[in-house]
């Protein structure tokens, strides 16, 4: 009974992060910072995504690797279908697959490193998760070699100062995914907070560590 409690509550909140994350990583953000402009940089959905690490690695603490998997269908099988009516088809399909791989990844190496140090498992599971889902997701979303998977965003596309800020220009669309790999890194390092406040609170089950 409390494992399905826990798994229905991890996993409506995967689907909450998921699609909103995939809505907001529409919109650049707006506004200027020390001249460099924020729209060239970050879009907003880099500062909820990496939320669905700590969601996937608590399920992982507490009930394991299998139980985390599922967490993480729930939330690519949900999040995409709801995604594909929020953004669209070629964000929902970028989304999903790069949402998979990554979190697969995260619960391979959290649940390699789960007997060490309690930072280990989940900071190099969510970074490493991190630099796969940015590279998938923002080659398929925006790169014009996709093209296939739906219409080119033509903002996202054009050439600007690379992170705004270097004489050097590429599509805007890799300066987005540099700044927001930068920020999910920084977000990966706050998670530790309250990933360890509540080690106290969420403790391993008896099959935690079952395949």
């Amino acid at each position: 009974m409390l494992m399905k409690t826990h798994f229905i509550a991890y996993s409506l909140l995967m689907t909450t992060i998921v699609v909103a994350s995939n809505f907001l990583v529409q919109f650049p953000l707006s506004g200027t910072l020390a001249g460099i402009s924020l729209g060239d940089l970050l879009t907003y959905g880099a500062f909820t995504y990496p939320i669905a690490f700590l969601i996937t690695d608590l399920t992982n603490r507490q009930f394991g690797p299998s139980a985390a998997r599922k967490v993480v269908l729930v939330g690519f099988v949900v999040g995409v279908i709801l995604s594909v009516i929020l953004a669209s088809p070629r964000i929902a399909i970028a989304s999903g697959t790069a949402f998979l791989v990554g979190q697969l990844l995260d619960i391979a190496i959290f649940n390699r490193l789960r007997a060490a140090s309690w930072w280990k498992a989940p900071l190099l599971g969510s970074l490493l998760g991190s630099i796969l889902d940015t590279a998938i997701f923002f080659a398929l979303a925006f790169a014009p070699a996709f093209f296939l998977l739906g219409p080119n965003d033509d903002f996202a596309i054009a050439w600007a100062p690379l992170l705004g800020i270097f004489a050097t220009e590429a599509p805007r669309w890799i300066s987005w995914a540099l700044g927001d790999l930068t920020v999910k890194m920084l977000v990966g390092f706050a998670m530790l907070l309250p990933y360890g406040a509540l080690l106290s609170i969420i403790k391993p089950m008896p099959q935690s560590r079952a395949l």
